[in-house]
This record gives structure tokens, C-alpha cells and sequence, in this order.
């Protein structure tokens, strides 16, 4: 079963906490705070597995977490970090946030690897925030949590050229005579109910991957037939073939028909309206009204267009046709082309910053740097409380609050925390 889209959850693993504990051994005197540090939680990497082709293992599976990292313990001995985790995809993966749509990474490469999320780090011990003046601290930092997500995994076929078309009008028969890829063919619509892929190979040694790219009818870019779910498959290619039945069969109309296929295309992606095409008039053997294609050569020439007159069943204007289509691949950019929305890919630097907001008179405070700060305090500890203070001031966010306006007694809140200020 070709599966090309799932949703799954993702969790990388979290930090361990830093321990609180001091050496008390006979001969040792004012041993002091020793507690050790908290592992890092895993991270969570995909990496491309090159016997793959569909992403059906997904189907069931939905959720995947990396390992947590272990507590630190006494003596300054630090927590074991958590093992990665290591999910494979085949070749051609988008990887989205499903919230936004924005795309993380793209594994359009051979053994390429990607940090997906990164693990949480690790909490430090009491044993680092002893000072001249703070000898017996009696608090340490709580590990990070990982970062959870529900992501979309798509698969985009990795071809050089797509067949497009209406159904029935041949592609799958182009693609069983040019390769030696096997397709199912039927006189009837929507034989083909996944894509396919093969590989042309010239006669002077070139070679070149073709995708048979199924269901795209009108009304397809909103979902109508099979198209919606195959459109994203053409988005990597670099040519397009443009399959016209002019034959006359069942009352077609191939001007109408390359109207309307590219006009799906338009409404599915601008870019993708754009893209380089040749028309294909199949099944000139059965032609029977010689007006329908120098109708639909009219319009090449008014479009700009290169068309060939084939037979697919015959093998007929064939070898002429992929001939021109490896001549034009080569003046082609082989970069893999997908759609992000003009948005950046996703960076995994650390997010910085905070706001300050005011509602009914409180001062809320929210952003990734006090997320960070209350994931690693003990607010019912008063050293732990003095510390969260002091990184207040080194933050910024004491001096940000007073010049929104804060006054003595206002109350103050961070995340679920609130607090009466003071000055």
C-alpha cells in the first residue's frame, strides 16, 4: 500500500533534575554541596532509509520519544543522558509542524540526517551555585522538557519528469514503454491509483526518472477525485509532460483539457503553474478528427510550448520525445523544489525574548526566557527564590516591568505564577 501522508507525535526526551545533596564523610570537614548534574534527554534525528518508499510503518505507529536523561546524584555524579532516537523516512520526506504548516526539514537527499527537536538539558546541581557567601545551597535547577509535537510527515516523489493529465488518456502506457516500470492499464478511469516511477534510459546513456502522477481532474486542487492527494508529488519535478488525449474519445476536447489540468495547477501552487511543459497529443493512431490537434497546436505555439504527436500504444513519436526531454533536462536546475509558503525552514537555535503584558491591572510576563527560568526553579525554596530574582535583574525583565509602568503592590504573573511586587 502506497501511504505518501500521516500525522504523528513526536516527543524528544527531557533533562534530568540536578540533585541537592552535600558530602558528609568522617574526615572530610565542610564537605559542601556535591550534587551533580542531570543528563541531557535525547534528541530526536530523521534520517533517510534508502529501502523505503512509502510511509505506511507510520500508519500505526503514531507516537515516538526519545529517552529522558537520568537525575544527577551525590558525589558530583552527573545523570546519564538519554539515548536519541533515530526515526527513519523514505527519501523525498517533508517534515511540517501541524499547527502552522511551516516545514521543519526536507530529506530529499542520500543519507541525510537531521535534528528534528533537541533534547531537554539538564538540570545543574546544588554543587554549582555555591559561593563565598552561599555556601550550603540548598536548591538546584530542574531539567528542561523536551519539545513535543504532532508533526506531518509527506512523501514527495523525487522525479525528474511527471506525466500529468486527465485520466485515461495514456500516461501509465508512456510509462510501460519507456521504462520498464509496470503500471496498471485499463480501458476506464482512474486505473492508476498510485503513482508510479521508472527510469528512461537513452540511447546515448543518459538516464532520467519519470513519475506517473494519477487522479488530476478538474476541481482537483479542492480535493475533487484523486488529485489533491497525488498534486504534491509533481511539486519536485523539473519537467512536465502534458498528456492530451486528441483522439476524440468520449467527446473530448484537448484544448478545454490542457486548460483546465494547468488551471488545477495554478489554484494548487503559482509556482507550480510555471513549470516547464511539453504537450504530449497521444493516441494520434486513432485520431479521427485531424482539427483537434491543429487546434491544440495553435495553442502551443500561442503558449509557448514544444508539442510531439505520439502513440503510446504504437510506440510511435516516442523515441523523438525523450530525446527532447533529456536535451531539456539538461538546461534544467537539479534543486529540489517544494512548497514552504515563503516561510523559512524551522532553525533549531535556541528562542529568545520575553513580553510584558497588561490585563486588569496584572503584569503578565510570558516568552521563551521565562519559560526556560520557570522550568528551573523552585519557587518554594528561598534560596531557589532569591536565584530566580537575580535572573530577573540579568534578564532584563525588572527593569522592562518598571518601565511599563509597574507599581509597588501590583501583581505580577509569570506563566501560572503570581507574585505581589515589590521594589
Amino acid at each position: 500500500m502506497f501511504v505518501d501522508y500521516t500525522k504523528i507525535f513526536v516527543k524528544s526526551g527531557d533533562g534530568g533534575n540536578g540533585a541537592i545533596t552535600f558530602r558528609r564523610e568522617k574526615y572530610v570537614a565542610a564537605g559542601g554541596p556535591d550534587g551533580g548534574d542531570g543528563g541531557n534527554g535525547g534528541n530526536v534525528y530523521f534520517i533517510v532509509d534508502p529501502d523505503a518508499n512509502t510511509l505506511i510503518n507510520f500508519r500505526y505507529n503514531k507516537k515516538y520519544k526519545a529517552q529522558n536523561g537520568e537525575n544527577g546524584s551525590g558525589n558530583r555524579c552527573y545523570g546519564k543522558s538519554g539515548e536519541d532516537l533515530y526515526i527513519k523516512v523514505p527519501l523525498g520526506t517533508v517534515i511540517k509542524d501541524s499547527q502552522t504548516g511551516k516545514v521543519i526539514a526536507d530529506l530529499s537527499e542520500k543519507g541525510q540526517k537531521e535534528l528534528i527537536f533537541p533534547g531537554g538539558r539538564g538540570g545543574k546541581g546544588n554543587a554549582h551555585f555555591a559561593t563565598s557567601t552561599r555556601q550550603a545551597p540548598r536548591f538546584a535547577q530542574n531539567g528542561e522538557k523536551g519539545i513535543e509535537k504532532e508533526i506531518i510527515l509527506e512523501l514527495k516523489l523525487l522525479a525528474d519528469v511527471g506525466l500529468i493529465g486527465f485520466p485515461n488518456v495514456g500516461k501509465s502506457t508512456i510509462l510501460s514503454m519507456v521504462t520498464s516500470a509496470r503500471p496498471k492499464i485499463a480501458d476506464y478511469h482512474f486505473t492508476t491509483l498510485e503513482p508510479n516511477l521508472g527510469v528512461v534510459k537513452t540511447e546515448y546513456g543518459d538516464s532520467f526518472v519519470i513519475a506517473d502522477i494519477p487522479g488530476i481532474i478538474e476541481g482537483a486542487s479542492e480535493g475533487t477525485g484523486l488529485g489533491l492527494q497525488f498534486l504534491r508529488h509533481i511539486e519536485r519535478t523539473r519537467l512536465l509532460l502534458h498528456v492530451i488525449d486528441i483522439s476524440g474519445s468520449e467527446n473530448r476536447k484537448p484544448v478545454e483539457d490542457f486548460k483546465i489540468i494547468n488551471e488545477e495547477l495554478k489554484k494548487y501552487s503559482e509556482k507550480l503553474s510555471k513549470r516547464k511543459q511539453i504537450i504530449v497529443a497521444n493516441k494520434i493512431d486513432s485520431m479521427q478528427d485531424e482539427t483537434l490537434y491543429q487546434e491544440l497546436e495553435e495553442l502551443a505555439k500561442k503558449e509557448n510550448l514544444e508539442i510531439f504527436k505520439v502513440s503510446a500504444a504504437t510506440g510511435e513519436g516516442l523515441k523523438q520525445l525523450f530525446t527532447r526531454v533529456s536535451e531539456v533536462l539538461k538546461t534544467l536546475p537539479k534543486e529540489n523544489i517544494i512548497e514552504d509558503n515563503g516561510e523559512t525552514l524551522y532553525t533549531l537555535k535556541e528562542e529568545k525574548g520575553f513580553d510584558i503584558v497588561v490585563e486588569n491591572g496584572e503584569y503578565i510576563v510570558k516568552g521563551p526566557d521565562i519559560d526556560r527560568l520557570m522550568r528551573r526553579v523552585n519557587l518554594e525554596d528561598n534560596e531557589s527564590l532569591y536565584f530566580f530574582q537575580k535572573m530577573l535583574n540579568n534578564l532584563g525583565i525588572e527593569e522592562a516591568l518598571k518601565k511599563a509602568g509597574i507599581q509597588e503592590g501590583d501583581t505580577v504573573k509569570f506563566n501560572e505564577w503570581e507574585m505581589e511586587w515589590y521594589n
